[in-house]
């Protein structure tokens, strides 16, 4: 099998080489998804193809990936037809695999990598890892070459590659995910047992997924769901989340912390560009990234009236996604919708009042308060629960490192941990509100 880092290059030479046969057809190249390595493809492709000269034809590069803005994946540039006595090239992440069929696509550049979700229930660490692809999702690209016309598919790895260092099926999501929600929803349901599981996951990561919801307050000592568990429930939401929404209304901040998981719920908001720090700079709060996502959500609606006929000169000024503020508004109204319909009060502190960021601190840690990391003398972070080293994410908004915060999500990176959406808790907030375990580990500190 080819090294991870010569993938890329040789997707970007078969490409090449492909146009310059000057046989007809279209080309779908699949990459992991990795936002900076789209670009470096179609850069790649666009150069190679350049030095071939314009007797070899034109091309139209289309990028196919679920994180880029709709009007450069729109499906209508995707399935217009290649220009005249030209080729289209499709560069995708696993999108293409299953979720559309192209017609003209003649040729398939496989390099037998992909990017895949795993979750450790042990320490509580999601990562997102390139991997060799399994042999039914390589079969499944081959399949997308010549479906309106003979084709071929090019894998860029061997024979034995393919035989021995893949598994024959891809691991189901559900061995790879953290089960908190699913289980919430089977106990809502009355129907939780093992054995309703196609593919059952592994006892620890149930258990984990139990322990939690316990702590949490959604389930009682026999294991049943409370009343609290039974209104969480009802928000299709990491369980964590959904008790911040419950809770909220108690600290007289669930408009606030309705805006703040909306913006959770949705991917980065920045365009890549330039002046894009210099855009983030301008909602930035130092005590916390939540407070920051709060500050471009408020300024979205403020200059934008909240109607469905934005001004885009504001997002084009902050370089900010439209669609992707407009699907954190359209999470934040399903959400309300389902509050209502639980009978949980819409309320907003007095902005410049004395309690406006300690009450939607206090929420967040309602929710989150199992994923607390205090500053060493080393400079790392270290998690209350699982005694893990992490590093603050780059992408944090923190003005400095305080001694004490809670995080939204662990990830792994680069062989690295990262605590990221972290917020400023002053440690008196939470000492009487932790489980007697996390407590210990706490004050063991």
């Amino acid at each position: 099998m080819a090294p991870e880092c010569d993938y890329l290059e040789a997707t970007i030479r078969t490409v090449a080489e492909i146009h310059k046969q000057k046989r007809p057809g279209d080309i779908l190249a699949f990459l992991t998804g990795e936002e900076e390595e789209m670009e470096e493809a179609c850069h790649g492709i666009s150069a190679e193809i350049g030095k071939l000269g314009d007797e070899f034809g034109p091309v139209e590069i289309v990028p196919l990936h679920s994180t880029l803005p709709p009007a450069a994946m729109s499906l209508q540039k995707i399935f217009e037809p290649a220009p005249p006595a030209g080729r289209k090239i499709v560069v995708s992440a696993n999108t293409g695999e299953t979720s559309l069929s192209i017609d003209g696509i003649v040729y398939v550049i496989d390099p037998g990598f992909a990017e895949q979700k795993s979750y450790d229930p042990r320490v509580g660490v999601e990562s997102l890892s390139v991997s060799p692809i399994s042999m039914d999702r390589a079969d499944m690209r081959a399949s997308l070459a010549g479906r309106t016309a003979p084709g071929k598919c090019y894998r860029l790895y061997t024979e034995r590659s393919y035989n021995q260092d893949r598994r024959a099926r891809t691991e189901p999501e559900i061995l790879r995910s953290n089960l908190g929600n699913i289980v919430l929803i089977l106990k809502k349901l009355c129907v939780y047992d093992r054995v309703h599981f196609m593919n059952p996951p592994a006892q620890e990561a149930l258990s984990r997924a139990l322990e939690l919801l316990s702590d949490l307050g959604a389930l009682d000592g026999k294991g049943n769901l409370t009343r609290l568990g039974n209104i969480m429930s009802e928000f299709p939401l990491d369980p964590r989340m959904a008790k911040m929404l419950v809770v909220s209304p108690r600290f007289n901040c669930s408009n606030e912390i309705l805006s703040i998981c909306a913006m959770l719920s949705v991917r980065d908001c920045f365009r890549k560009a330039a002046d894009e720090e210099a855009a983030r700079a301008r909602f930035v709060d130092t005590d916390g990234d939540h407070l920051t996502l709060l500050n471009i959500y408020n300024a979205f609606k403020h200059n934008n009236n909240n109607n469905d006929e934005e001004d885009s000169s504001w997002f084009d000024k902050n370089f900010i996604d439209y669609n992707v503020l407009k699907s954190a508004r359209n999470v934040r109204r399903q959400l309300a919708r389902i509050m209502s319909r639980c009978k949980l009060e819409m309320c907003s502190p007095e902005f410049n009042g004395p309690h406006y960021y300690d009450n939607i601190t206090k929420v967040i840690l309602a929710g989150y308060f199992t994923q607390v990391a205090h500053l060493e003398c080393t400079g790392h972070y270290l998690t209350v629960n699982g005694n893990q080293y992490v590093h603050l994410h780059p992408s944090s908004s923190l003005g400095g490192k305080p001694e004490w915060g809670v995080y939204n999500e662990c990830v792994s990176s680069t062989g690295m941990n990262f605590i990221r959406t972290l917020m400023y808790v002053p440690p008196r907030y939470y000492l009487k509100n932790l489980p007697d375990s996390c407590e210990a580990k706490l004050l063991e500190l």
